[in-house]
């Protein structure tokens, strides 16, 4: 059996409300979802979001490399020797990691069906349900206190608070959360780049003197500044997260180097999927790190292998997978679905994904 045909879908779909950080504000998710197409007709997904601002991955991008080069080599291939596919994706082009990461789940996706297991099983997992935690968009204090209000009783026992568009005001929103919630819910901070090292020793130091119970802040400084990541590191107490610093192996080196941070953010659109994923979670628990698998804006597919790596692999700290949950609606049939704070796998093979909502894809070929 080989790999017949390569499809790409550009979809764009609503969000039930704007998603606002200090880096961008958005109100869809515009994304490239990757179709392979085996000799007997069964189809395994990825995808790769358009993420202008962290990526730098668009659409139009990732929907070049796969038609002109990693389609084409795909072609006429065995989709069964999974690890020899994911291997030559990867050194296929240098960069265009959402790109590679669409064809890898992609292709995971569709040995998985090939053998009738869900992905979580072929990446040795049994488990069908993962907790998430839920994003509060960057706002001000008095929006951000409603919002958290209405997430806990949505059943999110974990809030992620977009800070770092104003150092200055900042704690005064992390304390108006806190207010809102109470104790029982765990709050962590993600300044997108957004501080000066200076402000986020200023601002993180602000949030322990008043005892406001942080789990940890997420890339407080800018994502080239590891110099200064561990110089914040270094002064805080609070656990500091490494999302925007660390995409592939060689950052992730860098940063255990330099103890530059507490734990990562790894996400499949940053690193190039599921194949160079479990490469990092194993040499960051290796080496110490505490571990989070992250999303980009993205729909059904992408939170679906995250989901399955999770259950298969774990992380030390509850991970970032709720972008699905923003959809006003889905753009594939299938899929997972959540439960309040809880990401539901089917118990189906592969992604459990049977098709797209062809009438809501903006457009094919």
């Amino acid at each position: 059996m080989t790999i017949s045909e390569v499809r790409t879908h550009r979809v764009s779909a609503p969000l039930h409300t704007p998603f606002v950080t200090a880096l961008r504000r958005t109100t869809t998710v515009d994304t490239l979802v990757v179709e392979l197409v085996d000799s007997d007709g069964r189809s395994g997904f990825g995808e790769a979001p358009q993420v202008w601002q962290v990526t730098g991955a668009s659409v139009a991008g990732a929907r070049a490399c796969v038609r002109e080069l990693l389609g084409p080599q795909l072609i006429g291939r065995d989709p069964d020797d999974l690890v020899a596919r994911c291997a030559e994706v990867q050194r296929a082009v240098v960069g265009n990691e959402a790109a590679k990461a669409a064809v890898d789940v992609a292709l995971h996706d569709l040995a998985a069906r090939r053998l009738g297991v869900p992905l979580v099983r072929l990446l040795g997992g049994t488990r069908l349900r993962v907790p998430t935690d839920v994003t509060l968009a960057a706002g001000d204090a008095v929006d951000l206190a409603a919002a958290a209000r209405q997430r806990q009783a949505d059943g999110f026992g974990v809030l992620k608070l977009k800070v770092g568009t104003d150092a200055s005001t900042d704690l005064d929103r992390v304390r108006a959360v806190r207010a809102a919630v109470g104790p029982g819910v765990r709050i962590r901070l993600d300044a997108n780049q957004g501080w000066t090292p200076r402000e986020a020793v200023r601002v993180i130091r602000g949030i322990e003197d008043a005892g406001l119970d942080v789990e940890l802040v997420e890339q407080p400084v800018a994502r080239w500044d590891l110099d200064g990541l561990a110089w914040v590191s270094d002064r805080v107490s609070v656990p500091i997260l490494a999302d925007e610093a660390v995409f592939g192996v060689r950052d992730l080196v860098e940063v255990i180097r330099r103890r530059a941070a507490d734990l990562v953010n790894v996400k499949l659109a940053k690193c190039g999927g599921l194949h160079p994923a479990r490469t990092l979670l194993e040499l960051a628990t290796a080496h110490g790190l505490g571990t989070v698998v992250g999303s980009m804006m993205e729909s059904q597919v992408g939170i679906g292998a995250a989901a399955s790596l999770v259950a298969a692999y774990g992380t030390t700290a509850v991970p970032d997978l709720d972008a699905a949950w923003w959809l006003a609606w889905s753009p594939v049939q299938g899929g997972i679905r959540y439960e309040g704070a809880t990401v539901v796998l089917p118990d189906a093979p592969g992604l459990g994904i049977s098709g797209l909502a062809e009438a809501k894809v903006q457009a094919r070929g």
